[in-house]
């Protein structure tokens, strides 16, 4: 199952990378990075595709938020304080907000539908967002692709001793469940 697993990642890695891109990120990113650091992939070419992604996982967000006002209210009804927060951290910070909003964990996707409800500029949260997406890939592909090695061992390490890994993603989802729940 795990050499599959691996061989579907050397093959179609881009795509993956791609629409992994669009939704969630971070993961992918590194795997990307790591599996450039081994030559399934090229570096330049998964910023690309993983910039590409994020861009238009953002603009889709966006243009939701923008056409779809009742839709949001509606069926993003359970995060009215996220939305809230959001607006004022876009009335806070404006353009920076849009620039950062990929590493703020928990409002990833909330940010853009939130500045689509507002009815920001198209052209300036387009631009911004495109600039922001490949800063974002970049400084998460290349340090994986630098520490190709040690993730690797990390890797090794855990799956040698999954009861401990286990035990640690049981607590690190633990702890941001409890802190989710508690904001």
């Amino acid at each position: 199952m795990e050499q599959m697993l691996i061989e579907w990642l050397k093959e179609y890695g881009y795509i993956i990378l791609f629409f992994w891109s669009m939704a969630e990120g971070e993961t992918g990113l590194v795997m990307a990075g790591v599996l450039s650091h081994t030559g399934d992939m090229s570096v330049p070419i998964s910023i690309l595709v993983a910039g590409l992604g994020g861009f238009i996982g953002d603009q889709i967000w966006y243009y939701v938020g923008r056409y779809n006002k009742s839709y949001v209210h509606r069926e993003f009804e359970q995060h009215r304080r996220k939305f809230a927060k959001a607006r004022l951290m876009l009335r806070k910070y404006g353009i920076w907000l849009i620039f950062v909003q990929r590493f703020i964990y928990g409002m990833r996707t909330i940010i853009p539908l939130a500045i689509g409800v507002s009815g920001y500029d198209r052209k300036k949260f387009a631009i911004v967002n495109f600039f922001s997406a490949f800063v974002w890939a970049s400084i998460t592909i290349i340090p994986a692709y630098i520490y190709g090695e040690e993730l690797l061992g990390v890797i090794k390490w855990a799956k040698e001793h999954w009861y401990l890994s286990v035990s640690f993603l049981v607590l690190v989802f633990g702890i941001m469940w409890y802190i989710n729940k508690k904001e």
